[in-house]
């Protein structure tokens, strides 16, 4: 599959290193250091670079991975995403801290993103974590509105060697946004096992699927 990583950061670059190691085309875009993009794609045996609206053109899938203050700078530079499945790994950290919203972060992006696929996922777990718990039964959290989307971001995480954990839709994905707090999966670890736990909870009874959350993380 070919994958744009739009904001080859931390998370963009980790997870775009292990989608090319594991078979997929990937091209990185949306950093302001050119040299640190050709040693990702380098390192990533490979892969390719290019501007965001280069890496939306290529691509199947879009990974769009940048600071919450830098959404709608990078947004006026892919061009359209309709029609994109697009993994949204971001966290609305503003200039000081979490900025509070009045409708989940993975909905408003959804709202600024015409027309894409959006799913949220990536955005639970520290970028160095990501790298070194492959293939250790992981979770990694999913929600978005379109199913069929959800089911190839599900299939790009088990390529990489984690668990997909689908908590539904926007209704239910502020059990993984930020900040950390007792009752969310933000920043927490779980068992594949686990996460579909508090999934299933989730659906029925979010007060369950909150008390498991604090309950099964791992410590």
């Amino acid at each position: 599959m070919r994958i744009g990583i739009v904001g080859a950061g931390r998370i963009g670059g980790n997870a775009g290193s292990l989608f090319a190691r594991a078979g997929h085309e990937v091209m990185f875009s949306g950093s302001r250091d050119p040299a640190r993009l050709e040693r990702l794609a380098a390192d990533a045996g490979g892969a390719r670079t290019g501007s965001p609206r280069e890496a939306v053109e290529f691509a199947e899938v879009v990974m769009f991975s940048v600071p919450w203050r830098a959404v709608d700078e990078v947004l006026s530079q892919t061009g359209s995403l309709d029609g994109k499945v697009v993994i949204d790994t971001t966290n609305q950290y503003g200039a000081g801290d979490w900025e509070p919203l009045p409708q989940p972060a993975a909905q408003v992006n959804a709202e600024r993103m015409p027309g894409a696929r959006l799913v949220k996922s990536f955005n639970t777990l520290t970028a160095g974590f990501q790298g070194e718990a492959t293939g250790r039964g992981v979770a990694m959290f999913l929600a978005g509105e379109e199913s069929e989307a959800k089911e190839v971001v599900a299939g790009l995480i088990r390529d990489i060697s984690f668990e997909p954990v689908d908590v539904g839709g926007w209704a239910e994905v502020p059990i993984m946004e930020a900040p950390r707090r007792d009752g969310a999966v933000y920043g927490e670890e779980y068992s594949g096992e686990d996460g579909r736990q508090i999934a299933d909870a989730l659906r029925d009874d979010p007060e369950q699927a909150a008390r498991l959350a604090l309950d099964l993380r791992v410590t």
